[in-house]
């Protein structure tokens, strides 16, 4: 019973066997999946496939590195779509400085709306965050996030600053660079997150973990990251299954 928290099915890497990739996905016991689009391309995608699978649900929300496309009406947009009743969060929002696609003035100017508007709803978060650690934490205590809380998705951090997440109402969730030989931190974090704020995912096709790094990742990979977690955590994978998927329904409210 896996919950991958963090998926894209709808990417183009997908387009020639995106059935059979959820197929296997379902085969290694992945019982729900959260499909996340991002914007205007992929939100649609997105609620398609939500709408298509019982088992996958849609996080909806803008991107930093396309914060600069984010016209008139797109948070509207937004807001409208989390009436769905598959629509569980509003994300991937938040900072991203290791791209140079949109300047940083305009990454938190859509970050911040976007937390408004998901205190206005009373949706969670998920939160994208590279290379922009300080802002993130600083962006999210000021729109006062915590009265939603929500996911740092794929979490890359130190725990100095997971710990400043948690105090914030946040889940942590972790992605194949768990598995990597030479990813410490995100290995020493892991084991230092408390069970029931623990979350697991693949940010497939992206992000694959060992020993298939490299290659295409899919949402039936998240077992493995499981594995590795529940190795750290010092735990059966039933045990860290159980925890990260009941995690999941609690947080996403499903």
């Amino acid at each position: 019973m896996l919950f991958d928290t963090h998926t894209h099915l709808d990417a183009a890497q997908f387009d020639e066997d995106r059935e059979e990739v959820i197929a296997r996905a379902v085969e290694q016991g992945v019982t729900r999946m959260i499909n996340v689009g991002f914007n205007r391309e992929t939100i649609p995608s997105t609620m398609k496939l939500a709408e298509t699978y019982d088992f996958i649900y849609a996080a909806v929300g803008w991107h930093p590195q396309d914060a600069i496309t984010m016209k008139d009406g797109d948070l509207e947009w937004i807001a409208e779509l989390c009436e769905h009743k598959k629509v569980v969060a509003i994300g991937e929002i938040g900072l991203d400085y290791y791209w140079d696609t949109s300047p940083k003035d305009v990454q938190h100017e859509v970050f911040r709306k976007q937390i408004g508007l998901a205190r206005s709803l009373n949706m969670p978060i998920v939160i994208h965050n590279r290379d922009a650690h300080e802002d993130v934490i600083r962006i999210l205590r000021e729109e006062k996030a915590s009265e939603v809380g929500g996911v740092m998705h794929s979490f890359s951090g130190s725990w100095e600053t997971a710990k400043m997440c948690l105090d914030l109402g946040f889940h942590i969730s972790f992605g194949g660079p768990i598995t990597f030989k030479n990813a410490k931190q995100p290995k020493e974090v892991l084991k230092q997150v408390p069970n029931d704020r623990l979350l697991i995912e693949t940010d497939s096709p992206y992000l694959t973990p060992h020993p298939f790094r490299g290659k295409r990742n899919e949402s039936s990979y998240v077992r493995l990251v499981a594995e590795m977690a529940a190795e750290l955590k010092g735990i059966s994978l039933e045990e860290l299954a159980e925890i990260t998927t009941k995690n999941a329904l609690e947080r996403f409210g499903i």
